[in-house]
């Protein structure tokens, strides 16, 4: 990934907490039948491994997993946010007429080594610690404990888990860093305003920060 200076983003605590906010990665591998893509929520485990390891599952009938074997390389890409940027956003456009349209996000970019792990602990641990996490918000919780043992058992079955622990982390958050101050408040304004306000709050706080270092 292509990352100017301005962009980059290489604080390993803030990558992890984008990571834990936005679990929904895109698993990307080259095994034996070529590229592939997969999209799947994953859990991270940032104390494991120098830089995390990430924890996952597929169906068994997905073929992602004897297609690579343990220890090939990966990459997950998560996305924390997007959005259209319109040059009118920009006061400075309406001075000097040189802005064009662009897109701002915000993304990390995990490089890792796969381990495919198809054994019953280690799956049904993966589901229950991603059930809860994502089910704490409910006004009921639902627990793998609410259904069937044997038809829970049988879920488990038909699925295959997949670990990967990170060897590089790489984070850009485009947030219009190259403009004015006053060109990325702008913006960012009009992001919160139309209900954007994932990126649009990132950009005024890269306002503020560029500010900052200009006192």
């Amino acid at each position: 990934m292509y990352v100017p200076a301005h962009f980059d983003e290489p604080r390993t605590e803030v990558l992890h907490e984008l990571i834990a906010r936005h679990p929904l990665g895109v698993l990307f591998t080259h095994g034996r039948g070529g590229l592939d893509a997969n999209h799947l929520p994953f859990e991270l485990n940032a104390a494991q491994g120098g830089h995390g390891t990430l924890h996952a599952h597929v169906a068994r009938n997905n073929p992602v997993w004897r297609d690579v074997s343990d220890g090939d390389e990966a990459l997950v890409v998560f996305s924390a946010g997007d959005a259209y940027i319109s040059p009118q956003w920009y006061p400075s456009k309406h001075e000097f007429h040189k802005q064009v349209p662009s897109w701002n996000y915000i993304v990390v970019h995990a490089h890792g080594r796969m381990t495919i792990r198809d054994d019953e602990r280690y799956v049904r641990g993966v589901v229950a610690r991603l059930t809860r996490v994502h089910e704490a918000s409910q006004p009921v919780p639902w627990k793998m404990t609410d259904g069937p043992k044997d038809y829970i058992d049988g879920m488990l079955k038909a699925i295959v888990g997949i670990e990967i622990q990170i060897t590089r982390l790489v984070g850009k958050a485009k947030l219009s860093q190259n403009k004015e101050v006053r060109d990325i408040r702008g913006a960012g304004n009009a992001l919160v305003a139309k209900g954007d306000h994932l990126v649009g709050e990132a950009m005024l706080a890269a306002a503020d920060a560029r500010a900052g270092q200009q006192r």
